[in-house]
């Protein structure tokens, strides 16, 4: 039997919780995994603006929230990295807290891209800056799973998926600017990975012990990667073809998975990562939204409303539940 790694933001019980500790020194890197909900829900708003006009501003109003939280954890998470530099290393040779890294650099690439329509210029940069911080962290991650430390299957989530969709996560935008070479790198990569990672995933899910519940949320990334490789391939081809396809109903069949597990996920106590929720789902929504404007489809479209509906009550629960957690003081505390 292999033991399960936690990796929660959930308080232990309070006679449990040492008398003097920093909270800055316990914030954890997953709070980037909100920015990226609250980019994807403003790009699933804006993929369903077209159909109805009146999504155009919430997604704009979305946008600036989502920077505005982008700004604030990029800032307390420098900090850290300032005065608790031995957190930050902690948490980067923990081998699930390691997978969350690129989260900083998929949360500029998410930016960068809901940015485009409104400022080209700066979503560039934002975007030139994603790259380069995405490409690191993803030879830097991947170079980590393969180093001297042994990795047992407990440790194994769908959380390892996050550094592959940052990768394909870059044409969406990349393509569309020009970016062609740079974007079929990236793809490249992101889809070799995912690939990999989905056996070695499916097999730990399979045959050994259930993900532990703090983590379980993290099934739901299992939709983000054929969804966004969709997107991805979309951008770079022009054209709905059999592989654009595949990807988008693999992404459906993930999610037809996920769905099933729904009775458990609701008994489940709420962490940080609950926010691995939602840009899954985001990113269903926007690439039924693109199917339904490539292919003329009525049904992909009301499958897109329908994604961005519970993606909506999801975002919503995820922040009253995460705001009643840091009143209560239940963030960023030891585990």
């Amino acid at each position: 039997m292999f033991p399960e790694v936690p990796m929660s933001t959930e308080t232990a019980p309070q006679d449990q919780i040492p008398s003097e500790f920093s909270r800055l020194a316990h914030f954890p890197v997953t709070f980037f995994a909100i920015v990226m909900g609250l980019m994807g829900l403003t790009m699933a708003l804006h993929a369903g603006a077209p159909s109805m006009p009146v999504l155009e501003n919430a997604s704009s109003l979305v946008l600036l929230i989502g920077a505005a939280v982008m700004i604030i954890t990029a800032m307390i998470y420098v900090a850290k990295t300032l005065r608790h530099m031995g957190m930050v290393i902690e948490e980067w040779h923990h081998p699930v807290k390691l997978a969350f890294f690129p989260t900083i650099s998929i949360s500029l690439l998410l930016l960068a891209t809901a940015t485009y329509p409104h400022n080209a210029t700066l979503a560039e940069w934002i975007w030139l800056a994603g790259v380069a911080g995405q490409g690191v962290l993803t030879i830097a991650v991947i170079s980590g799973w393969i180093s001297h430390r042994s990795f047992q299957v407990g440790h194994l989530t769908p959380a390892w998926f996050i550094p592959a969709v940052g990768n394909v996560i870059v044409p969406v935008l990349g393509a569309r600017m020009g970016y062609i070479e740079t974007s079929w790198l990236f793809f490249s990569g992101g889809m070799l990975f995912w690939i990999v990672l989905l056996t070695l995933v499916m097999n730990r899910l399979i045959f050994h012990d259930p993900i532990v519940a703090r983590l379980f949320p993290t099934m739901v990334i299992l939709i983000a990667p054929p969804a966004v490789a969709f997107l991805a391939y979309i951008a770079m081809t022009g054209e709905v073809d059999g592989f654009a396809r595949i990807l988008l109903n693999a992404g459906y069949i993930f999610a037809a998975l996920v769905v099933a597990q729904v009775p458990r996920l609701v008994k489940l106590p709420f962490a940080l990562s609950w926010w691995a929720l939602s840009f899954p789902i985001a990113a269903l929504a926007i690439a039924s939204f693109r199917f339904a404007q490539l292919d003329g489809s009525r049904a992909h479209e009301q499958i897109g409303f329908l994604l961005l509906l519970v993606l909506c009550v999801v975002v919503a629960g995820l922040i009253y539940r995460t705001g009643k957690a840091i009143v209560r003081g239940e963030i960023c505390v030891p585990e």
